[in-house]
């Protein structure tokens, strides 16, 4: 999953960067209204966390702007103004969830999940494709009831083909929606980590749950009901 925070308080920014990097989100930062707005209309972002106090452009306007142009997705709103007014002002812009700070971590983790299933097809934290389970709550997969232990990266890359199923994803779709900005292009390194998934998850025989679509991408293959 890939998130966009647009803060301009750089030493929160950092913070939350390295908290989600650690969670195995890709994350990019802007530190005015203006530039997250940019990167917002630029990016497919599955989040934006949006503070409301922002150089050029505030919060509100950012979102109203985002709606405006139908960019859809989940925004969480993260000031410290916690009047009822204003949280009902976000809200009304165009935001999906309100968090004043100073918050728990736990507290904003929990919240991007509930927003990132809200906005998909799965509304349990549990995602289960065939006998493929992704615990979004946990971040544990299992197979046929095995676990299966993934670095962070495995996992995003994972969870954005369970989020996905029966549907083709370029390399490139794949690249943009797990790496952020500092990702340095390389042509083989989503083969590679499609690679290493299929090895863990003894899917290396045909048919696979992870399969190739030549000339575009892999899909991963959801049962018919």
């Amino acid at each position: 999953m890939r998130i966009l925070i647009v803060e301009d308080d750089r030493r929160l920014a950092g913070v939350l960067r390295r908290a989600l990097a650690e969670h195995g989100y890709a994350v990019d930062v802007a530190a005015t209204g203006e530039d997250g707005l940019h990167l917002a209309e630029l990016e497919p972002y599955d989040l934006v966390i949006l503070d409301v106090l922002l150089p050029q452009l505030d919060g509100y306007a950012v979102c109203r702007r985002l709606r405006a142009l139908r960019r859809n997705m989940p925004v969480l709103m993260l000031t410290a103004r916690d009047a009822v007014d204003d949280r009902i002002t976000g809200l009304d812009s165009g935001a999906d969830d309100y968090l004043v700070k100073p918050f728990a971590f736990g507290e904003l983790f929990a919240r991007l999940r509930a927003l990132l299933r809200r906005g998909g097809p799965f509304q349990d934290p549990v995602m289960r494709v065939g006998d493929l389970e992704v615990n979004t709550a946990s971040r544990e997969v299992r197979r046929a009831g095995k676990l299966i232990e993934l670095t962070s990266k495995e996992y995003a890359v994972l969870e954005y083909f369970v989020r996905n199923p029966n549907r083709v994803l370029t390399r490139t779709q794949i690249a943009e929606h797990v790496w952020d900005f500092d990702f340095v292009a390389m042509s083989n390194v989503v083969d590679v980590y499609v690679h290493s998934l299929r090895r863990k998850l003894g899917d290396d025989t045909e048919p696979r749950l992870l399969a190739t679509v030549r000339g575009m991408g892999y899909r991963l293959r959801a049962p018919r009901v």
